[in-house]
């Protein structure tokens, strides 16, 4: 699923494929176009690189990815199979519904195939740069051990530069993939608390992701239904933010806090809609439970 972003400059795309032409392997990628990560937010490049988040992150995502393309394959496979029985012996306009039906799952694998092929070929230049960068941190801590020179001094400002242009290619790159990532489609289906919940009561529920905020607020009904002022909201995923999930009761004018949480976005991507139950008291005596789909 595609998701949308603003404001990745020119200046930052062209040090991108600047870096990643520094060597034979990274020229294999295709930059050329300044618009190719247009689509980041304004001030979300974090210089500090986490190879081992993003790693989990790639994995769950191509895992992901890779369920989708096997669940369109196995619908073209479908498709197909009713397309060749329907040419034998049926109605002319259904045979052209479901070529049509065939054509699009068709098209939708291809975009598919070029979406995880981009993700692998972002991946492997982060950690091409990922080396080079560790490459370079070994390098320095060696000069640094052994007597100071005119010419072990040149080197290790030229190892501090490499480390930090390998630092920017990382983050940049980091920004690129999370372009990649989809949408998370969060659904609020209420609290659960047992004799904690009572007829009456009102809370409210604030969700945040990074920069993205959810505030929502609910009522006890008198027959234990729940009513909420929102009930759906979309979330872009992010690599280095986890999903912060605060709940605190209306009391009038005067609000308690029942309990703050938080919660991995890894295992969200998939195809099937996902029910989370969160614990929300250290006890468990209130959880709040939402539906992901991505």
């Amino acid at each position: 699923r595609s998701c949308s972003f603003t404001g990745f400059s020119t200046v930052q795309s062209r040090k991108l494929a600047k870096s990643l032409s520094r060597s034979s392997v990274r020229s294999r990628m295709s930059l050329k176009s300044p618009k190719a990560y247009n689509s980041l937010q304004k001030g979300a490049v974090i210089w500090d690189p986490k190879p081992l988040q993003v790693k989990k992150i790639f994995e769950a995502l191509k895992k992901g990815l890779n369920e989708y393309l096997e669940a369109h394959q196995a619908e073209l496979d479908y498709l197909s199979g009713r397309h060749k029985d329907t040419k034998r012996n049926s109605r002319l306009a259904f045979y052209y519904d479901l070529d049509k039906q065939i054509r699009f799952v068709e098209r939708y694998i291809r975009k598919l195939e070029f979406h995880i092929s981009k993700v692998e070929e972002l991946y492997e230049a982060y950690c091409i740069q990922c080396r080079l960068r560790d490459g370079a941190t070994n390098m320095k801590h060696a000069f640094s051990l052994s007597p100071s020179t005119k010419a072990s001094r040149e080197s290790l400002v030229e190892l501090y530069k490499n480390f930090q242009e390998c630092t920017e290619d990382m983050c940049f790159i980091e920004g690129a993939l999370e372009v990649h990532l989809g949408e998370f489609h969060l659904k609020m289906k209420g609290l659960v608390g047992f004799a904690r919940l009572c007829p009456g009561d009102q809370y409210e529920v604030f969700v945040r992701l990074g920069r993205q905020k959810w505030r929502l607020k609910g009522k006890i009904e008198t027959d234990d239904s729940q009513t909420w002022d929102e009930e759906e909201k979309i979330f872009i995923p992010n690599l280095h933010e986890k999903f912060e999930i605060k709940v605190t009761e209306l009391r009038g004018l005067a609000t308690i806090l029942v309990g703050v949480v938080t919660c991995d976005s890894i295992n969200f991507f998939t195809t099937k809609p996902q029910a989370i139950i969160v614990d929300i008291t250290e006890l468990g005596t209130i959880k709040l439970q939402l539906e992901v789909l991505w």
